[in-house]
């Protein structure tokens, strides 16, 4: 039986295996996804999980729920040696091992890409993960509830201040979609106005959202302005130390929250643990049919496909070539290289990868949005319906849907629900500070002299006894010796 590997369970592996079940017949092959996540991630839903609009728990998908036949192995692949068909599998607890394959299958994704400025990696959070969206609301409602007892100062100002790093789809939705909770926050909050948060967004090209039109986008910005927002263009981020951004402009933001979204790269760890090949960006090289290699070459046993792929777009509207790193691309490939791993092992030909963009879609808070296809552009409310209906059925399985669709209802009929659930992070804290704790050992007394032993009373009288017969036993042997 063939063995197939998939390293990755985002939206490509998680794909490549819910659809291999459906294609493969029983017994035809054996499937193994790696990944040291349980579930995938459905990232366009993570700033309205940041915003507090979906749960988080339902923004995800868990592998073990709706993978019925995969083997679900919960590690990291920390390396691939396709030449002997061996990948280095490494768990959190336990020893490596090594996990022989025919196929493998790469999909592990991306991570955020950030640059050597001071004070980014310690202060900055990114927005890749279900865990770094609810950290960033919960941050963001904490630094309320600390602002709301403070007087009006820098202090106050840096916990309203937020700033975001990047102006591409992902970093104007987060953006926006903060911008509206702060706004909703603001009634809650006596002692503060909504002209005491301040947020900024900063990019280093001149416009944002660069798979719109420009009009479109300009529109964006004033949307923006008009809720109190600023918009940084071509600004750079100089430092970030002790959470004072510097910018290329001179000016200097004390800001409590740093979300970085300029860019992303292949997850460096299989890629530079591996014997594929790789091209300039640090993708894996993917032809057309989503097989590893090149045009003229073929690495033969090896797929690759969503993030961590270069993928070739035949449809001409790439950058550089190759397929744009988001979902629409991600989803599409995994479903076709499920059908041409099927047809490979059946000893069929597989099809090539050919998907023109359908259009750009993006939510800018709470019924406003904005829908980009072609030269037609649609913006407001109807945007908005827009891009919650399209990933609404993009959403991975009913059982995901109806989730996310009961938080959209009951968002809409109860209201936000603005609790932070900070102490998350450190459950142990509250327990810790009030545990009873044994007290330390009393230091050893020093060493004393042997007590003298105790005087038995009777002893003391017998031989008190003895003392006065004994002169009288004397006197009468003297008398009759005389």
């Amino acid at each position: 039986m063939p063995r197939i590997l998939i390293v990755g369970g985002g939206y490509a592996g998680f794909y490549t295996a819910w659809k291999l079940e459906k294609h493969l017949r029983k017994g035809e092959a054996e499937v193994t996804m790696v990944d040291p996540l349980p579930y995938m991630t459905y990232q366009p839903f993570l700033p309205e999980v940041a915003a507090g609009e979906i749960e988080p728990r339902h923004a995800v998908v868990g592998h073990r729920r709706h993978l019925k036949t995969t083997r679900v192995v919960a590690a990291k692949v920390t390396g691939i040696d396709h030449a002997n068909k061996v990948a280095t599998i490494t768990p959190e607890m336990g020893e490596p091992w090594q996990e022989e394959y025919d196929q493998i299958v790469v999909t592990a994704g991306a991570v955020s890409r950030t640059f050597p400025i001071p004070g980014i990696a310690e202060n900055a959070i990114g927005l890749k993960t279900i865990e770094e969206a609810v950290a960033i609301r919960d941050r963001l409602i904490k630094n309320f509830e600390l602002a709301s007892n403070l007087p009006a100062g820098p202090e106050r100002d840096r916990l309203l201040s937020v700033v975001v790093v990047g102006g591409g789809f992902a970093g104007i939705e987060v953006f926006a979609e903060l911008r509206a909770l702060a706004s909703s926050l603001v009634k809650d909050y006596p002692t503060l106005t909504f002209d005491d948060t301040h947020f900024h967004l900063i990019e280093a090209m001149g416009r944002i959202m660069p798979e719109v039109s420009q009009k479109t986008s300009e529109w964006v910005l004033k949307s923006l302005a008009e809720r109190g927002a600023f918009v940084h263009l071509d600004t750079q981020v100089k430092g970030a130390v002790d959470g004072n951004v510097e910018l290329s402009t001179g000016e200097v933001i004390p800001t409590d929250l740093i979300v970085w979204t300029a860019g992303v790269m292949a997850n460096p760890t299989v890629v530079r643990g591996g014997d594929l090949p790789v091209e300039e960006r640090g993708r894996i090289r993917a032809r057309a049919d989503l097989r590893v290699g090149t045009p003229e070459e073929i690495v033969e046993g090896a797929w690759a496909a969503g993030d961590v792929a270069a993928v070739p777009d035949l449809s001409g509207g790439g950058v550089g070539g190759y397929c744009v790193p988001n979902a629409q691309h991600a989803v599409r490939q995994a479903k076709l290289m499920a059908k041409n791993i099927t047809a490979v092992i059946r000893g069929e030909l597989p099809r090539e990868y050919v998907h023109k963009n359908l259009g750009a879609v993006a939510g800018l808070g709470l019924y406003n949005g904005v829908f980009q296809s072609g030269k037609f552009a649609m913006k407001g409310f109807f945007a908005w319906l827009a891009h919650r209906g399209y990933h609404g059925l993009a959403m991975p399985s009913w059982e995901r849907k109806w989730r996310v669709i009961g938080d959209w209802l009951h968002n809409f009929f109860l209201g936000r629900d603005n609790v932070t659930l900070i102490t998350v992070q450190n459950p142990r804290e509250t327990f810790e500070a009030f545990a009873a704790r044994p007290r330390p050992a009393a230091a050893e007394a020093p060493a004393e002299k042997p007590a003298t032993p105790a005087i038995d009373p009777k002893s003391v009288a017998k031989d008190e006894g003895a003392a006065a017969v004994a002169p009288a036993e004397k006197d009468k042997k003297v008398a009759a010796k005389g």
